[in-house]
């Protein structure tokens, strides 16, 4: 029991502080990384983590990351652009094997495909953040330069009073309100014409990973430990979301939103997290960068575990492992010296058994 207490007094005082900054406010969207501090993953692996909410206004986990302000952020896959760019920004883990970026419209429009955007007005794109919607009407032969924007104050509300037709939406957030009140609306996704980007990307600095391999590589295991974990508890992990990190969030939003993104996150015979290097290859492609012209940059920017570096289990088990035998070797020989005086004892007493006979 001492002992067991030793290693956790050891695990506790060795703990690590590391700062994740969100690209949003607390909501399920990250409620792998809240399930990860709260059930003690990230503890376990001697981490003491801060899980930072985005200002709203500058949503920027990339430039946080690269200042240091943070170790780990969560983006989008526009991060593959940066890259190329020249940015040292490293991929950890893709969360969403889709990207839930759409466009809204509403449910009495006479848009049905991208094909029918053509002189429809659109709410204003960030190219960078969401560029497969751009990518969706170009394919579909919209000219998206031509598209009228809106580029007013109140997106939601103008767009309820028709103001323009078309709305850039994360389907785990504006859907909701516009049922909420009383908006039939309907989406339509890159993913339904064949644009399959990574989203929610878990991501952090070449030089963090130089400097710090071994907690990178302890953070993303706890973190995807974290969402395993989120994903078949989702009723308590939206309680904790409400208690601990965003209590104006109701039960009936977050689990909209759970609903909403579990088929983002758990697709068949795709371990969560996973990403492919083809696949961002490809990705690449639809960005117009040929990637046989940046395989140095997406060699560095997919990340890879080093092979010597021992994953963060195992380290504190080799410790155990190593006092135990400490403690044990002392206890066998003394079983072995026992056994032994037992054995010569019974010698003894077989001898003079047979003398008397």
């Amino acid at each position: 029991m001492w002992l067991t207490s030793l290693l956790f007094g050891c695990i506790s005082h060795a703990q690590e502080h590391v700062v994740l900054q969100l690209k949003w406010i607390h909501q399920f969207q990250f409620a792998g990384y809240y399930m990860a501090k709260e059930k003690g993953f990230y503890e376990q692996a001697g981490l003491d983590v801060t899980i930072l909410p985005a200002d709203p206004n500058n949503p920027d986990t990339q430039f946080k990351v690269l200042a240091g302000q943070a170790h780990f952020g969560i983006t989008h896959s526009g991060i593959l652009q940066a890259r190329m760019q020249g940015k040292p920004l490293v991929a950890l883990a893709a969360v969403l094997q889709s990207s839930p970026y759409c466009w809204m419209v509403k449910e009495n429009s006479n848009i049905y495909t991208p094909a029918d955007f053509t002189n429809k007005r659109i709410s204003y794109l960030g190219k960078a953040e969401n560029a497969e919607l751009i990518i969706m009407l170009q394919q579909a032969g919209i000219n998206v330069a031509q598209l009228p924007l809106y580029s007013g104050l109140y997106p939601l509300r103008d767009f309820q009073n028709g103001l323009f037709d078309a709305l850039q939406v994360y389907v785990t957030n504006e859907p909701f309100l516009m049922r909420q009140a009383g908006i039939a609306t309907r989406q339509i996704c890159p993913k339904q014409y064949g644009i399959n980007v990574y989203s929610d990307i878990l991501f952090t600095s070449e030089n963090v990973i130089e400097q710090k391999p071994q907690m990178v590589e302890k953070f993303r295991q706890a973190s995807l430990k974290g969402w395993r974990y989120a994903m078949l508890n989702m009723n308590e992990s939206i309680d904790v979301i409400r208690s601990k990190y965003n209590p104006d969030k109701t039960k009936t939003q977050l689990a909209y939103e759970a609903d909403a993104m579990r088929p983002f996150i758990a697709q068949a015979g795709i371990p969560i997290g996973s990403m492919s290097e083809i696949r961002w290859q490809w990705i690449a492609q639809l960005y117009n960068y040929e990637p046989h012209k940046y395989q140095h940059e997406l060699d560095k920017f997919v990340y890879h575990p080093k092979v010597n570096e021992e994953p963060y289990p195992w380290s504190w088990m080799l410790i155990a492992a190593s006092l135990l035998t400490v403690l044990c070797i002392p206890l066998y020989l003394h079983l072995i010296f026992s056994r032994q005086q037992q054995y010569r004892i019974l010698q003894a007493t077989q001898e003079r058994k047979k003398e008397v006979e």
